[in-house]
């Protein structure tokens, strides 16, 4: 039987619609129903890999974990991934598929489509309940005929609507009557509630809102969604990121500048240093945010050669050097790995074509690579002292081979999880990163390299006893990815604290 599904859509992009349905899925989860969750189109840099070595977007992999799921492509059929403001790479049903600009992507509505159904089919007849988030606004008139993850994906599934809205950005109530009213009659049936998300201060002076909202519409309020400080779940986009651009750095602190690239890619790498007590991470896109740090992370990037060039004419290249100079760390991951080098290469027009200086702080040098290295690794740190030997785990999401020119390898790493004779293009097998003699300048491939505790914690004692602060235990950052790994049931207990889920339940599942 085909399972009954629940969409939660929205008002428009970055009202919570990730958290939410992660929410959702954990709920329907503890309540014992068998619930996977789904979205047909992505757009986000922020990516992930399954244990079959495909790609999804990151949120689908926080809402997998929700269900209690191991991550599959299926979940996200199809992931677009800006490279520019024209053109973004995209990926279908985790594999590379191609690049395409908006006017050319639009022209193979019917193929994606295609694509998107197979993958719903497959899930829909695993589990009981799926729960489907949208994209940007449930109401986007010029795209409604090209669309594929709203009313699309709902009628696909035969979906009951959820609509969220973002009273912290104003006009909610514009927000929720404008779409409203710009539904077709046929869409707006399937509408059965309406959530308030991101409240701030005492949500009974709303109540007079809520009254009004539901007399004008005709739909019950299902809940006033209060905003949950200090909550660190990987999400969809970067909006997240702007929260950490005014971050104060202190000298009894370990001060983290991480260059905010126009395409950065997976900034959810810095979480577990964001969640530790004794670490400032502040997102810098101009020199002058750079003073105080005491490493500078080049992140990851969906267009290396162009983020390289912003790099560049926005000062901080020289400024990196000049810090580099002064003993300041400086580490690179995945394209910001590829920065730090002598040069990068792109005879088969990956990016931009051509050949480019890097920053020539690591002796490499990188050629980009048509074919996409896309899998877990887990291994142990080398050379950078004192964490020789310490475990890592984490995924390579990259398009390029990298050489040492005698440098030294940073990890002893080995695939995990991964199918037999997936295609690889980057590192050697059973290598990954490179040092410098210092140990201070390193890059890595691996995303979530910062991810477990062991290593982490001896990555910031290092920091810290630079500058005469007394070493933590690792009990701390045990702690602290033990808070993390809590942080999704945090959250259900929030929603359901604030929001009517039995409605929501019983709407889909034929055990109510």
């Amino acid at each position: 039987m085909k399972a009954r599904a629940l969409a939660v859509l929205g008002t428009g992009s970055d009202v919570g619609k990730s958290l939410i349905t992660a929410g959702l899925c954990r709920l329907f989860h503890r309540a014992g129903i068998k619930v996977a969750p789904f979205k047909a189109q992505n757009m986000s840099n922020n990516s992930f890999v399954t244990s079959d070595g495909k790609e999804i977007g990151r949120a689908q992999a926080l809402q997998a974990q929700a269900c209690g799921l191991d991550p599959d492509a299926d979940m996200n059929p199809i992931l677009m991934k800006p490279e520019s403001d024209r053109s973004a790479q995209i990926v279908v049903q985790g594999k590379v598929w191609g690049k395409a600009e908006a006017r050319t992507y639009f022209e193979q509505r019917g193929e994606l489509a295609r694509h998107v159904q197979e993958s719903y089919d497959r899930l829909a007849g695993q589990y009981d309940v799926m729960i489907i988030e949208g994209a940007g606004s449930a109401a986007e008139m010029n795209l409604r005929n090209r669309d594929l993850a709203n009313w699309s994906a709902v009628e696909l599934a035969d979906a009951r609507v959820v609509l969220v809205a973002d009273i912290d950005r104003g006009g909610v109530f514009a927000q929720v009557i404008g779409t409203l009213d710009l539904l077709a009659s046929h869409e707006r049936e399937r509408v059965i509630g309406i959530i308030i998300n991101k409240f701030r201060g005492d949500a009974t002076l709303f109540d007079d809102g809520v009254r009004f909202i539901e007399q004008r519409t005709g739909l019950p309020v299902l809940g006033v969604v209060p905003m949950l400080r200090g909550l660190i779940l990987d999400q969809e986009d970067a909006v997240d990121v702007e929260s950490h651009r005014l971050a104060v750095f202190a000298k009894d602190r370990v001060n983290i500048a991480v260059v905010l690239l126009p395409r950065m890619s997976n900034f959810t790498d810095f979480n577990p240093l964001i969640a530790e007590h004794d670490v400032v991470v502040r997102y810098v896109a101009t020199s002058a945010d750079l003073d105080g740090a005491d490493v500078i992370v080049i992140p990851g990037s969906k267009n290396t050669i162009d983020d390289l060039a912003y790099v560049r004419q926005s000062g901080m290249a020289e400024a990196i050097s000049r810090y580099a100079n002064d003993g300041v760390e400086i580490v690179g991951i995945c394209g910001g790995y590829q920065m730090l080098g002598q040069s990068i290469a792109d005879p088969d027009w990956v990016e931009a074509g051509g050949e480019v200086e890097g920053l020539g702080l690591l002796e490499v040098t990188t050629r980009l690579a048509t074919i996409k290295t896309t899998q877990w690794v887990e291994g142990e740190s080398l050379e950078i002292e004192p964490q020789r030997g310490l475990p890592i785990r984490g995924y390579w999401i990259h398009m390029g081979q990298t050489t040492r020119c005698g440098a030294r390898c940073c990890f002893h790493v080995r695939p995990i999880s991964c199918e037999a004779g997936q295609p690889g293009g980057g590192e050697k097998a059973g290598f990954d990163g490179t040092v410098n003699e210092t140990g201070l300048i390193w890059g890595t491939y691996v995303h979530g390299v910062f991810d477990l505790p062991e290593f982490r914690r001896a990555w910031i004692n290092r920091i810290r006893g630079r500058k005469a602060l007394p070493p933590l235990t690792a009990a701390v950052s045990r702690g602290v990815s033990q808070s993390l790994g809590g942080q999704l049931d945090a959250w259900a207990d929030h929603l359901q604290l604030h929001l009517r889920v039995m409605p929501l339940i019983q709407a889909v599942s034929t055990r109510f």
